[in-house]
């Protein structure tokens, strides 16, 4: 059984910073693509940054120079750096993860992050 999980959400002021962690737990020999995506009620979800196998990384326009995803394979960890927040980041983030094999997704719960003064 493998799952994904997400922590570091919460509330923050404008122009502030957070981290979001992400962990893969259960028998696993492989992750290859990874990312984070942002969903908001009434919305599709949306990509935000994801680094596959090779550590090449790709962001959505809205958090370029403002976002840094990373990930530790060892750990089998995944964060996410959030920088210069603004009102508009105010979403439910996921963690994805494509484990031990292609196309085999797995998805955490998400975790609340809300900008807000």
């Amino acid at each position: 059984q493998v799952e994904v999980a997400e922590s570091g959400g919460g509330l923050v002021q404008p122009g502030g910073s957070l981290r979001l962690s992400c962990t893969a737990s259960g028998t696993i020999f492989r992750i290859y693509a990874t990312g984070w995506y942002r969903q908001v009620p009434g919305k599709e979800r949306e990509l935000v940054a994801v680094v596959n196998d090779d550590g090449i990384t790709n962001y959505a326009e809205s958090v370029k120079g403002r976002f840094t995803i990373s990930r530790d394979k060892a750990k089998k960890t995944l964060s996410l750096q959030m920088n210069s927040l603004k009102p508009e980041d105010t979403a439910v983030y996921h963690c994805n993860m494509e484990i031990n094999w292609r196309n085999n997704m797995y998805w955490g719960q998400g975790t609340q992050v809300t900008v807000s003064s």
